[in-house]
């Protein structure tokens, strides 16, 4: 399945009880769309959330986006994924 990266844009930080339970939305709803999406990890900045997911289509990440009431701000098809060891050649 491809990898995505989603950008969540925040209108401020979350606090730590909105992170978790904004995890625990998208967890849930990933229960219920599963095996077609898979939530990998997030990185989380003042102003976004940035997350990695491998997915059938970007249609369940939107589905996913809904039915966790997060945002999907915008939603970016990981092509090649590449690490220090590919500049070794």
């Amino acid at each position: 399945m491809p990898k995505y990266i989603i950008e969540r844009r925040l209108p401020e930080p979350m606090s730590e009880e909105e992170l978790l339970a904004a995890s625990q939305r998208s967890a849930e709803a990933v229960q219920e769309l599963a095996p077609d999406i898979q939530w990998l990890e997030s990185f989380v900045t003042d102003d976004a959330i940035y997350c990695v997911y491998i997915a059938a289509n970007e249609a369940i990440i939107r589905e996913h986006a809904f039915r966790g009431d997060l945002p999907a701000d915008r939603i970016i098809q990981v092509r090649r994924v590449i690490d220090p060891t590919y500049a070794e050649g």
